[in-house]
């Protein structure tokens, strides 16, 4: 390659980093729909060839069916799920007085071994002040979120319609030889599909669950508590004790130790003994992910994608562990790289 082909490919490569820069960074707001928009592709790819291609039926009527089983499916449970959690909302019954009293009982054990008064004036207002941020923020949110439900749509249907083009597009472009392509796309596949399907489940067998020993041990609103547990279950160690421990130490400052002790029972033993056999199934059927790979992902993709990134952390991070795997089997051990420990042979 002579000295102006060499600047033509450098040139072109500088173009393409900096132009992809620019539109990452303008494209960000909208990282969640895109992502949303490749998890569902994947999850409804088969449905559109078989249709497409094998019934022969027309492409744009085919993705519009599959858009509103996306509406049918995901849109609309989500939002009947966030209208059944306002209105458990407005029929919040927490003892508003009691809880008073126990917060100041609490400020006063806090002042007296540290001598820090958390109901000084200062510090109230601090909390008041805070409040218009809290508020902007949630209907930002709302707001973004409308916004990429639309993204997420719009895209899907171009995805259905152009699925093939795309996806030999996106195979020829990967940096790895043929078998190692193969592996790496059957592994996204299993992993995107893993996450998709087996958070959703794992969040709503716990809610249910959750919502049973709510309701037997006396837990104060058990549905708005029940799907605050199935939020929960996404974050990383902490898990669902961030609903249910607090919720136990309430019952127990309220003098009610009975209920407490059975809840913080029914959910050490019961919830607890639920979510692990439940993650074991789910990684056995779809993927056999490590635990701290889901963790770290997860603390790794909120930040990083917003909610999809409990979906993409886990995903990101694989596919980090997989790469530097081929790199190792490939060209460190000079192996040929199968996808499986035992199916790894010399090179000739």
């Amino acid at each position: 390659m002579g000295l102006k082909e060499q600047y033509w490919k450098y040139s072109l490569m500088g173009i393409i980093l900096i132009l992809g820069i620019i539109l990452i960074k303008e494209f960000a707001p909208f990282l969640g729909g895109i992502l949303g928009a490749f998890t569902i592709y994947i999850l409804v790819r088969n449905q559109m060839f078989y249709l497409t291609e094998q019934k022969h039926w027309n492409k744009s009527l085919v993705a519009l069916l599959l858009l509103f089983e996306t509406i049918l499916c995901f849109l609309i449970p989500l939002a009947f799920s966030v209208w059944l959690f306002i209105t458990a909302i407005q029929g919040f019954n927490l003892d508003t007085g009691e809880l008073v009293a126990l917060i100041e009982r609490f400020a006063g054990l806090i002042k007296e071994k540290t001598t820090y008064d958390v109901l000084d004036t200062g510090n109230l207002m601090s909390v008041v002040s805070m409040l218009p941020k809290i508020g902007q923020f949630l209907m930002s949110g709302i707001s973004g979120f409308i916004i990429n439900i639309v993204m997420l749509l719009l895209v899907l249907y171009f995805m259905l319609t152009d699925g093939r083009n795309m996806e030999q597009y996106v195979y020829e472009m990967l940096p790895f030889n043929r078998l190692n392509r193969h592996v790496v796309l059957k592994e996204l596949n299993t992993l995107v599909k893993a996450n998709a399907l087996g958070i959703p489940l794992l969040a709503i067998i716990q809610g249910v669950v959750a919502f049973i020993g709510y309701l037997i041990f006396g837990a104060p609103s058990p549905v708005v508590f029940a799907f605050l547990t199935c939020f929960a279950t996404i974050v990383p160690l902490l898990g669902t004790g961030i609903i249910w421990f607090p919720l136990s130490v309430y019952l127990a400052l309220t003098g009610d130790w009975m209920n407490a002790l059975g809840l913080f029972a029914y959910a050490l033993l019961i919830l607890t003994t639920v979510d692990n056999l439940i993650r074991f199934v789910l990684q056995k059927k779809l993927a056999d992910t490590h635990p701290l790979v889901t963790i770290f992902g997860v603390i790794i993709g909120l930040p990083l994608f917003g909610f999809m990134g409990v979906i993409f952390g886990p995903i990101l991070l694989s596919g980090f562990i997989l790469c530097f795997h081929i790199f190792k089997i490939e060209y460190l051990e000079g192996k040929s790289f199968t996808g499986t420990e035992g199916n790894k042979e010399e090179k000739g």
